[in-house]
């Protein structure tokens, strides 16, 4: 069954996408429906926005994304933001250009996994646009946070001897994207036959599923830690961690030994004839956590489950250093993803 987007028209498929959405948050006072959506948030709150735009063909590949694992992703990697500033993601709204080439039941799908993001996130839908595209798909999603004003973290707030965080482990979804290429570029062309993913489960669902890491600002919150300077890493850890010492004007000592990799990453990494500290320092879109607490929280941050001590800060003539597990000192280098960089 395949509709026509132009049988419904714009209005008719906001209406198709967005129907039965119901606001979970106080703060969303009118959603849908209107002009525009209208928000009220107590003045002790920062309001926190942040957006996104993917585009087809530059942040994401059809041949082997779902729809619905896409609008999953695009809302979680805003949501991410959110969490990246110790806030709570509260709504979103979300923009689509399409070709013609999707049909009513894609959007639908689409729209299924942003709407089951949500509910996940307890985030609510407010509105958006669509429009035609001549390039295939692009999406853009907005979204809205809250945080008390004194919880508020930023990327320039580190102090030497602070003590550099990350949470769970970094290089799978970087590795899940290799995988996925490799196997689209084997099967080209063929149509019926089905790549054997065994044991490369957590690969395709870090690349494809990702989670934000609401679980860990809970922690943070619980044991009255306030991190002293937070980003997501999408970019990969080596770029994240150079924008928090440029933007702190510190330097840091980070220990390849310290540094969460999951086995199948390592595994992956091997086959693929690949460093693997590299992996993990520059592959991005891990939308894991990276954070700097003051020494004096050593006890408290080295007891929480899924976070990883992996170095500290320095003073900023010391420069960016990774240390190998043999000692040596070698310069960070942001080799991480740059959408604008051009192809040699």
């Amino acid at each position: 069954m395949r509709t026509e987007i132009a049988t419904l028209g714009e209005f008719g498929l906001i209406d198709r996408l967005t129907e039965g959405i119901k606001p979970e948050n106080e703060s969303t006072k009118y959603g849908v429906g209107d002009d525009a959506a209208v928000l009220s948030y107590p003045s002790e709150k920062q309001l926190l926005v942040t957006t996104d735009l993917l585009m087809e063909g530059v942040h994401f590949d059809l041949t082997y994304v779902p729809l619905k694992h896409l609008g999953y992703k695009s809302a979680v990697v805003n949501f991410s933001d959110i969490y990246a500033m110790n806030g709570t993601p509260r709504q979103i709204t979300v923009s689509l250009a399409l070709s013609k080439r999707f049909s009513v039941e894609d959007m639908e799908e689409l729209y299924s996994g942003i709407r089951l993001a949500c509910q996940q996130y307890h985030v609510d839908i407010i509105g958006g646009d669509t429009s035609s595209s001549l390039t295939g798909l692009a999406i853009s999603i907005t979204c809205i946070g809250d945080a008390d004003k004194d919880k508020v973290v930023y990327r320039n707030g580190a102090k030497d001897t602070d003590l550099i965080c990350v949470s769970g482990d970094l290089g799978a979804a970087y590795m899940g994207l290799q995988l996925l290429e490799r196997e689209k570029t084997v099967l080209k062309g063929e149509k019926d036959i089905q790549p054997d993913f065994t044991g490369k489960e957590y690969l395709l669902e870090r690349q494809l599923k990702p989670e934000a890491r609401k679980d860990i600002i809970e922690k943070l919150a619980a044991a009255n830690i306030v991190p002293t300077s937070m980003m997501d890493i999408s970019d990969g850890l080596s770029s994240e961690l150079m924008h928090i010492c440029k933007q702190s004007n510190t330097g840091c000592r980070v220990y390849e030994e310290h540094i969460p990799i999951d086995y199948q990453t390592a595994v992956m990494a091997e086959e693929f004839n690949m460093n693997l500290t590299t992996c993990a320092m520059n592959g991005g879109e891990d939308y894991e956590l990276l954070f700097t607490v003051p020494i004096a929280d050593h006890e408290k941050v080295s007891q929480m489950e899924g976070i990883r001590l992996i170095g500290h800060i320095t003073k900023p003539e010391l420069g960016c250093a990774l240390i190998t597990r043999d000692g040596q000192e070698f310069e960070l280098k942001a080799q991480g993803w740059n959408p604008l960089k051009e192809d040699k």
